[in-house]
């Protein structure tokens, strides 16, 4: 119903309600024997009376409606700093003005919490390292942080609202919504990572496409590499060359002795064997080095877990390996290679065992479970547990005197290659370490 058919109705009643006072006023003017003039004059004032009562009546409905009415439009308009006054308890308009009030105020908390969020995210999208852009449905740029800007290598302020073929990234709103690219932009080649998602705005769909260039980590990464390759190499080299080179140079002098001394042939001998002793170990060394660069990728075959673990711990002749009930379960894996993973597993587990207490109360044990299609293996000894180093898995790390420091690292490598996890840990303290093994099901 209109607001001109509900102020009519407001009419009606108020007039309705003068209308006994006129009918009565009117009977008391005419039986009261007041002159004609008189009358008609009584009657005018009794008339525009109640049209003036009728009036304040309707005003007094139409005003607090009206004003109602503006605070809303107010709100939906987006303009929440007004505020209406008479809002008290125990009044029924005085109730709605509070809880308007209270809405109003709401929204002005929330479209400010929204702007400073809106804003935290522009600033971020600005400062990230990663290129962003969006595109409306006609596929026209609309927004590009400094990462998009210097891709492209052109002006921020030049690029919104331009397609996506004008900036050289058609290509990249068709095809895959995720995948890596090999191309080039702004004059750079370069590999890079694409995703492309769909966002509404305004009730249409936007589409926002991240460009991540993976060249800069894959080359800080390999820069990593080399540096930690260079620092193991040459603290073995020089392991290795220095006494060498200590040893050269003593037998050189003592060569040029004259006359030499009477045991100078023992001390050649002496020192040509700590040659060839670091010799072979600077071999061994670099042979480990190679087993790590060559390992193979696996030939998967079925593999029954309890015969796997059965046929690896008979193998350990120092110590009886406890075998723990776990479920029938088949891998598929390379048999080769999990025999390696685990007897070298089950190896530092008994090193570790009888290096921490006495043989006769050392224990390795072993045990498995299945769970959420994935087995999940652990060698578990009571030895004197890991030390708290990160360096458990850097190649040729090692703990023991005699260690070559590639054994868990092979072992990871192995799991890795099955897409399955390694990880060591301590159990609790004094109660010796772990590892686990998990490997999916196939």
């Amino acid at each position: 119903m209109s607001n001109r058919s509900f102020e009519r109705r407001i009419w009606f009643l108020a007039l309705l309600v003068m209308a006994p006072g006129l009918a009565a006023t009117s009977v008391l003017v005419l039986s009261g024997g007041i002159s004609a003039g008189w009358s008609a004059l009584v009657l005018v004032l009794a008339g525009c009376v109640s049209l003036g009562f009728a009036w304040r009546l309707v005003n007094a409905i139409r005003f607090p409606l009206r004003t109602l009415s503006n605070h809303i439009s107010s709100l939906r308009e987006g303009d929440y700093s007004l505020r209406m006054r008479g809002g008290r308890t125990g009044d029924a308009l005085g109730e709605l003005v509070l809880e308007l009030n209270a809405l109003a105020e709401s929204l002005r908390g929330k479209r400010l919490e929204g702007v400073e969020a809106e804003a935290l995210l522009r600033k971020v999208m600005e400062e990230i390292e990663v290129a962003i852009f969006t595109f409306d449905p006609d596929g026209r740029l609309q927004f590009v942080n400094r990462a998009g800007a210097q891709l492209l290598d052109r002006p921020v302020s030049e690029i919104p609202g331009k397609t996506a073929g004008e900036i050289g990234l058609a290509e990249c709103l068709e095809g895959d919504a995720a995948r890596l690219i090999e191309s080039g932009f702004g004059g750079r080649m370069g590999r890079w990572a694409m995703r492309r998602t769909t966002f509404r705005e305004g009730g249409r769909p936007h589409q926002l496409l991240v460009i991540t260039d993976l060249s800069r980590a894959l080359r800080e990464e390999e820069r990593q590499a080399w540096k930690r390759l260079i620092r193991v190499l040459g603290h073995e080299l020089n392991n290795s060359l220095a006494p060498v080179r200590s040893i050269g140079a003593s037998l050189e002098r003592l060569m040029d002795r004259e006359p030499r001394p009477e045991d100078w042939e023992k001390d050649v001998r002496d020192g040509l064997g700590v040659i060839r002793s670091r010799a072979e170990a600077l071999s061994r060394f670099m042979e480990a080095y190679g087993r790590l660069a060559r390992l193979p990728p696996p030939v998967k075959r079925a593999v029954n877990v309890r015969d796997w673990i059965r046929r690896v711990i008979r193998l350990e002749p120092r110590l009886p390996v406890t075998l723990g009930q776990g479920a029938d379960a088949v891998l598929k894996a390379d048999p080769d290679q999990m025999d390696a993973l685990l007897i070298n597993v089950v190896r530092n587990a008994v090193d570790a065992a009888l290096g921490g207490r006495p043989s006769g109360g050392a224990r390795v044990e072993v045990n498995w479970e299945t769970r959420d299609n994935a087995l999940l293996l652990r060698v578990s000894d009571n030895g004197p547990g890991v030390p708290e180093s990160a360096n458990l898995f850097v190649p040729f790390f090692t703990t023991k005197p005699e260690g070559s420091g590639i054994g868990l690292v092979l072992c990871r490598q192995i799991a890795e290659a099955h897409d399955g996890l390694l990880t060591l840990a301590n159990q609790d303290r004094n109660s010796g370490a772990v590892v686990t093994l998990q490997l999916p099901l196939e």
